[in-house]
């Protein structure tokens, strides 16, 4: 076997990809163990920020846009701002991961605050070098969450070398955005996702896109698995825990605004599905932002 060299010499020039001008700004870290799946996020987009998300451990099935992908550990999936996604973790091989959040985004031939262009899968099956993002994102996490001083200047470098090795690896896919086909599943979707805070029936979705409740129906479930009830409730609720991990807004308003038409039956519905009640919920995280962010 050859020796290593002791040394290793910079051999090529190098150029940022970012300016100071257009600086990317990191915006959260969270850390998911096993335990946390007692608190899961359903459906939801963030509208600001663009996310790099580790799977370390488990496996699990997640949804990201329109298309399931089955995941596991070594994988990295990345979500532009505003693309709707849904986590569903194995119930005996629950899922550990880092997740990275980033806002004022502007990669070349890309819109602002995403990773990929429009069209391209954003799994990436990394193996080996996985270990090598885990420990950037875990480095950055313990730094902010021990709140070490210069650790906001730290863990922003450490994220520009992320963000690097992650331009590196979608070098080779497309940076034009490439509009997706307009099936009537993404029809379907986007309506519901631009419209899910207003009443919102069958009927109404059928009415807006000129086919009937039953036909709209099928063809939504066998794209995405969900009825589109299923997936107006699951938005709802996921949109809810967004405003109750980052809003201070009270329990009635976080309801009105995601769509619900009273209080108790956004309680009994958020606890139907997360497995706690919105005001638990929303303790559980102001507990950990006070000590570093471990969900977001």
């Amino acid at each position: 076997m050859p020796q290593m060299p002791s040394q290793c010499y910079v051999k090529r020039e190098t150029r940022s990809v970012f300016t100071p001008e257009h600086m990317p700004r990191l915006v959260y870290v969270t850390r998911t163990l096993p335990e946390d799946q007692s608190r899961p996020r359903i459906l939801h987009a963030h509208q600001d920020v663009a996310e790099i998300l580790l799977i370390c451990g488990g496996s699990g099935r997640y949804l990201v846009g329109e298309t399931f992908y089955d995941v596991g550990a070594g994988d990295l999936l990345l979500y532009n701002s505003g693309v709707v996604h849904d986590e569903f973790s194995s119930a005996d091989d629950a899922i550990f991961s880092y997740c990275v959040a980033i806002a004022g985004l502007r990669l070349p031939g890309l819109e602002e605050n995403a990773l990929i262009a429009r069209g391209t899968p954003p799994l990436l099956r990394m193996g080996a070098e996985a270990e090598d993002l885990r420990l950037l994102m875990d480095m950055m996490y313990r730094y902010l969450l021990e709140d070490r001083p210069g650790c906001e200047s730290l863990s922003h470098h450490l994220m520009l070398a992320l963000l690097g090795r992650i331009y590196q690896l979608t070098g080779d896919a497309p940076r034009r955005e490439q509009a997706a086909p307009k099936t009537l599943g993404r029809q379907v979707q986007a309506f519901i996702d631009g419209h899910f805070s207003e009443p919102l029936t069958l009927q109404d979705m059928g009415k807006a896109l000129h086919v009937s409740p039953y036909y709209l129906s099928h063809v939504f479930k066998e794209a995405s698995g969900y009825s589109p009830t299923q997936y107006l409730l699951r938005r709802r609720i996921g949109e809810a825990q967004n405003l109750l991990i980052t809003t201070d807004l009270p329990m009635a308003k976080i309801a009105e605004q995601v769509g619900f038409e009273t209080q108790n039956y956004f309680n009994l519905q958020f606890s139907k599905h997360v497995g706690m009640p919105p005001g638990k919920y929303r303790e559980s995280f102001v507990g950990k932002k006070r000590g570093g962010p471990e969900r977001e």
